[in-house]
């Protein structure tokens, strides 16, 4: 399946689908979406750019290892638990803050944060699994 027209519609079609996945991430508690979800769509965009290019290409597009940033994603979401324990609060509690920034509100959250480690734990893992599928045997 490693045509010519596959190869060059590859990158753009995972460009595509990692900003569709970031928006799925961040619509995630509103609407249907989330962490997991996202970070599945995320791991396709790399398991279809490494079909399409290699798997040596891939690696030097990410810059890290996909198990580093699932280990990043599992302490992010565990410490956005332990902010509770600052207020007083069972583990898990949400925490909220909202701050003005260029004439709007942004509101940061705990559960954003959980969600966002959540990205990077499915996204990490599943894309060390595509990429050693995809690697050429030694």
């Amino acid at each position: 399946m490693n045509t010519v027209i596959f190869r060059t519609i590859a990158p753009t079609l995972a460009a595509i689908m990692l900003v569709f996945s970031i928006f799925v991430l961040l619509r995630g508690h509103n609407e249907p979406g989330g962490g997991f979800i996202g970070g599945l769509i995320a791991a396709s965009a790399v398991a279809i750019y490494g079909i399409g290019a290699s798997v040596t290409e891939v690696r030097r597009a990410i810059r890290l290892d996909p198990l580093s940033i699932a280990g990043v994603g599992v302490v992010l979401a565990g410490a956005s638990g332990l902010v509770s324990a600052f207020f007083d609060v069972p583990f898990m509690t949400s925490q909220w803050l909202a701050f003005e920034f260029a004439d709007s509100e942004v509101v940061l959250s705990t559960p954003m944060i959980f969600d966002i480690g959540v990205y990077l734990v499915v996204f990490g893992t599943i894309s060390a699994v595509a990429l050693a599928l995809e690697e050429p045997e030694q």
